[in-house]
C-alpha cells in the first residue's frame, strides 16, 4: 500500500555522522524489546515509543515527520551443543544481534495510519541504512571495551640483538627468580623477566621492569598473551604504557617464536582489568553464601553498565533518590519539552532518567537472563543518551574511561544549575547549597577579616595513620587506623596557621584561619578525601571512616560571625597595575599540600580565584598539561576588555555550550579572552548574569539582594541517607556502587539498598561498607 506522504517526503539514508536512535525511545526507556516495538523516524532517525506514551506519534505531529520504521525484537531460544570459542582478541568477544534475536520490521505512515511496502524502491535503501548504521549506544560500547592502542618510537626504531633460542614452557622462567608465569620477553635482547604483581592474585616481582631500567631496553611482550592471530600484550617501559607492534610476527620470529604455533594461556592486561571490575560485586551474597534476593519496584530500578560507567550510575541513583531531584524531574503528568532533538536536550534526558527510575515500569526481572542464573536481576536501563549529553565537550567525561564519581557530581551540578527552571520548577541543586564563612585573624594585632563562599559540597581530609605495613610497593595489605566522621569535621573546621603579612600592622607572625558553616543545606554532600599524592598522581587509600547510623548534630560547627569586641582589618587598596593576585589563604593551603607555586597560581587563576579545594580539583585534572609548570602568563590580558575578549567567534563557541551572550562576554573579559578559562569561570560563577549591551540601563535597575543559600536555624541534625563506595586504589579505575536508605513496602524501618549497576538488592553488610565510602549524602532531619 502507498500513501501521498511517501511521494512528497524526501528521504536519504543516514550518514556515518548521524545518530540513529533505534534501540530505545529518546524520551523514555521503552525499547525495541517491548511488544509494540520502537518507531524510528525515516527523516531524522529519532526513536519513539509506540506503547501507551505514544512518543512516536508526538514526534510525528510536532515535526511533521509521518513515516517511520517499526522495529520489534524478540530473544531467540538457543541450545548450545559445542564449547565456546577460545578468546583471541584484546576486546571482549560478543554475540551479534542476529545471533541472539529475531527482528521484525514494518514501515508505517502515522498520519495515514497505513502500513507501507518495505520493499518499495524509495523505502528499501532507507530501511537498510537504518539497520546497518551503528546505533548510538553501540558506538559507546565499542569505545568502552576496545582500547585504542598506538605504537611509539621505541617500537618503531627497535634494533634487535643477535638471535638465540628462548626457553619456554616448563623450561622457561624469569631470569631474576623462579616464576614461570606472567613472563615478559624483552624484544630487544630476548631476556625473560616477570611482570608486576597484578589484580586477581597474579604473582610478579617486576624483574622485567628492573631489566629495562638496567639495560635501557624498552619494549617487551607478555608470552602467555600471544595468539596465532598476532595479538599480544606489548608494553613500552620507557613510555610506561601499552603499545601495539605492527611487526610482532617478525620480531618474535627473531627469537624463534612462531605465531602459528602459539596458544594463548594467560589473560591480557585489558582482560584482567575487565574481569576484576566485573567480578567485584560488593557482597552480593549473604553470610551463609546465598545470593541476595533482587528487589523490584518504584525507586528500585537498576542502571546498565555501559562499560566503565558505574561512576555515573552510582551518583545518578543517589541524586534521584533525593526529593529535590525526584520532584523536579519525575513529572509523569507534565508534557515533555517541545525540542527538535530530544536526545540532545538536558531537561528531556533528566526527565527520562527520573521516569525510568521512579515509574517502576522497567524494574522487573530480565526475561532474557540465562537459565543458569540463580538470581534473576533486572536488565537495567542504559543511560547512553544522558552520559553522552553530560560528557559532550568535556575532556574527561566525553571518554569511556573510568572517571571520579565526585567530580561527575560537581560537573552535573554545574550543568543543572545553568539549565532552565521555569515557572514553579526549582533548581534541585539549591537544596545542596550553603554558605561557608572564613575567619582570618592576625596573630600580631588580633584584627579579623570575615569572608563567605557559597558551596554545594565539602571536602574532608581523612587522617592517614598506618597500623602496620607489609613489604609491598603498591600498598597492598596496608591497614589504616579507623577515624570517626566527627574527627574529620573537627579537622575541617579547626583553626590553622597560615603564613601571611598583615596589611594593618605589618606583622609577619602570620594569621589564624578557620572555616565554619554560616548556613546549613538541606542535603550535605561530603567527599572523604582518602588520598595521598605520589609523583603528582592522586592515589586512593582505604581508611575506615566511622559514621553513626543515628542523626549527627552539627550545631558546634556554625559560625558566630563578627563579634562586638572584634576589630576588622581595613580593606586592602586595589592593585594599581593590572594583574592577577592569588587569594593568599588559598595559595598558602595549596602550597602546604606540596604543589609548586606556578601550579598553584595557574589553578587559582583558572578557577576564578575562589578556594583551594576547587583549584586542587582543577590541578588533578590538568596534571598532563605540557605547560603546567610554566609561570602564569598574563600577557593575553594586556588588551583588556576592549581587545579580542569580545570576539564574536568566541562568544559563539561559548553559546554552543549553552551560555548566553552576556555571560560569555563577562567570562571572556575576566579571563583575557581565553575560551578554556572562560568556561571554568562560567562554571564557578553560575549566578553572574554577565554584560548586557546597555550597561547603564542595567545599572539603573539594581538587582534585589540575593537570599543566602541554606539555613542557619538550629538544631542542625543530619542523617546519612546514601553513600557511594569505591573499590580500587585509583580514582580512575575500579568499581563504584551506591547504598541508599529506603523505606521498603511492608517494613516499619528503612533498609539499606545496594545499587550495583543493574543489580538492586537489600544490603547485609552496610556497617562494613559504610566505613569505606567515598561520597556521603546527609539529609537534614
Amino acid at each position: 500500500m502507498s500513501c501521498p506522504h511517501l511521494e512528497s517526503v524526501g528521504l536519504t539514508p543516514p550518514t556515518p555522522a548521524q545518530s540513529v536512535y533505534r534501540e530505545d525511545c529518546t524520551q523514555c526507556f521503552d525499547s525495541i524489546d517491548d511488544p509494540t516495538g520502537l518507531n524510528v523516524c525515516l527523516q531524522c532517525f529519532n526513536g519513539g515509543c509506540v506503547g501507551e506514551r505514544l512518543h512516536s506519534k508526538l514526534h510525528s505531529a510536532l515535526r511533521s515527520h509521518p513515516l517511520s520504521l517499526n522495529i520489534r525484537r524478540t530473544r531467540k531460544i538457543i541450545v548450545r551443543d559445542e564449547p565456546p570459542a577460545k578468546m583471541s582478541r584484546l576486546a571482549i568477544a560478543a554475540e551479534t544481534e542476529q545471533d541472539r534475536y529475531d527482528i521484525a520490521l514494518a514501515v508505517n505512515c502515522l498520519e495515514c495510519n497505513t502500513e507501507l511496502d518495505i520493499q518499495h524502491v524509495k523505502l528499501a535503501p532507507i530501511v537498510d541504512g537504518i539497520m546497518r548504521a551503528s546505533t548510538f549506544s553501540r558506538q559507546e560500547e565499542v569505545k568502552a571495551w576496545e582500547q585504542e592502542l598506538t605504537s611509539c618510537e621505541h617500537v618503531l626504531l627497535m634494533q634487535q640483538q643477535e638471535s638465540r633460542k628462548i626457553e619456554q614452557g616448563e623450561l622457561g622462567h624469569c631470569s631474576g627468580c623462579d616464576l614461570r608465569e606472567n613472563l615478559w620477553l624483552c624484544l630487544d635482547c630476548g631476556n625473560l623477566g616477570c611482570g608486576r604483581k597484578q589484580m586477581g592474585g597474579v604473582d610478579g616481582n617486576s624483574h622485567a621492569l628492573a631489566h629495562s631500567n638496567a639495560s635501557g631496553h624498552g619494549v617487551a611482550v607478555k608470552l602467555g598473551s600471544i595468539t596465532p592471530e598476532g595479538t599480544a600484550d606489548i608494553y613500552c617501559y620507557k613510555c610506561d604504557d601499552e603499545r601495539v607492534d605492527e611487526n610482532l610476527g617478525e620480531h618474535l620470529a627473531h627469537w624463534g617464536i612462531r605465531l602459528a604455533e602459539r596458544q594463548k594461556t594467560e589473560l591480557s592486561l585489558t582482560e584482567m582489568q575487565i574481569e576484576q571490575n566485573m567480578k567485584w560485586d560488593f557482597s552480593m551474597t549473604s553470610e551463609d553464601g546465598k545470593e541476595l534476593k533482587p528487589l523490584f519496584g518504584s525507586g528500585l530500578t537498576g542502571l546498565k553498565n555501559l562499560g566503565n560507567s558505574c561512576y555515573l550510575a552510582s551518583i545518578t541513583q543517589c541524586l534521584f533518590d533525593m526529593p529535590a531531584f525526584r520532584d523536579r524531574y519525575f513529572r509523569p503528568n507534565d508534557d515533555l519539552p517541545d525540542v527538535e532533538e530530544p536526545a540532545a536536550d538536558l531537561e528531556t534526558q533528566l526527565r527520562k532518567m527520573a521516569d525510568g527510575l521512579w515509574s517502576g515500569r522497567y524494574s522487573k526481572p530480565d526475561a532474557d537472563a540465562p537459565p543458569e542464573s540463580h538470581a534473576n536481576h533486572q536488565k537495567g536501563l542504559a543511560p547512553a543518551m544522558l552520559k553522552h549529553l553530560i560528557g559532550r565537550g568535556h575532556e574527561e567525561f566525553s571518554t569511556m574511561r573510568q572517571q571520579d564519581a565526585f567530580e561527575l557530581l560537581q560537573h552535573l551540578f554545574k550543568l543543572v544549575t545553568r539549565s532552565q527552571h521555569s515557572g514553579n520548577l526549582k533548581d534541585p541543586t539549591s537544596q545542596f547549597r550553603f554558605v561557608l564563612e572564613q575567619r582570618l585573624q592576625c596573630l600580631g594585632c588580633n584584627k579579623v577579616k570575615y569572608s563567605t563562599n557559597e558551596q554545594d559540597n565539602i571536602f574532608i581530609d581523612v587522617p592517614l595513620e598506618k597500623l602496620h605495613t607489609e613489604t609491598n610497593s603498591d600498598n597492598v595489605g596496608d591497614k589504616y587506623k579507623p577515624v570517626t566522621l566527627k574527627e574529620c569535621l573537627d579537622n575541617f573546621t579547626a583553626a590553622e596557621k597560615v603564613e601571611l603579612t598583615c596589611s594593618s600592622c605589618g606583622s609577619k607572625e602570620g594569621f589564624s584561619k578557620q572555616s565554619l558553616f554560616k548556613t546549613f543545606p538541606e542535603v550535605l554532600a561530603v567527599n572523604a578525601r582518602k588520598m595521598t599524592v605520589v609523583n603528582w598522581v592522586p592515589i586512593k587509600i582505604d581508611v575506615p571512616v566511622l559514621v553513626p547510623d543515628e542523626p549527627l548534630l552539627l550545631d558546634s560547627y556554625i559560625s558566630k560571625g563578627l563579634q562586638p569586641f572584634e576589630e576588622q582589618l581595613p580593606d586592602e587598596p586595589a592593585a594599581k597595575a593590572p594583574g592577577f593576585v592569588p587569594d593568599p589563604a588559598a595559595l598558602a593551603q595549596l602550597e602546604g599540600m606540596g604543589f609548586p607555586l606556578n601550579r598553584c597560581e595557574k589553578a587559582l587563576h583558572a578557577t576564578g580565584n575562589s578556594d583551594a579545594n576547587t583549584a586542587m580539583e582543577w590541578l588533578f585534572g590538568h596534571m598532563e598539561d605540557p605547560d603546567i609548570d610554566a609561570p602564569l602568563d598574563l600577557s593575553i590580558q594586556a588588551g583588556g576588555a576592549t581587545g579580542d575578549t569580545a570576539d564574536p567567534e568566541k562568544i559563539e563557541m561559548l553559546g554552543a555550550m549553552g551560555f548566553g551572550a552576556p555571560q560569555a562576554k563577562k567570562a571572556l573579559r575576566e579571563t583575557g579572552g581565553d575560551v578554556e578559562r572562560a568556561v571554568e569561570w562560567l562554571f564557578n560563577h553560575p549566578d553572574d548574569q554577565g554584560i548586557f549591551e546597555d550597561e547603564n540601563a542595567a545599572a539603573a535597575e539594581p538587582a534585589a539582594p540575593k537570599e543566602p543559600a541554606g539555613s542557619s536555624s538550629l538544631p542542625a541534625r543530619f542523617q546519612l541517607q546514601s553513600i557511594v563506595c569505591h573499590k580500587g586504589t585509583s580514582i580512575h579505575a575500579g568499581h563504584y556502587v551506591a547504598f541508599i536508605r529506603k523505606q521498603l513496602e511492608g517494613q516499619q524501618l528503612p533498609s539499606w539498598i545496594l545499587f550495583n549497576d543493574e543489580k538492586v538488592v537489600e544490603a547485609t553488610d552496610i556497617d562494613e561498607m559504610r566505613k569505606f565510602a567515598y561520597v556521603y549524602f546527609f539529609k537534614r532531619a
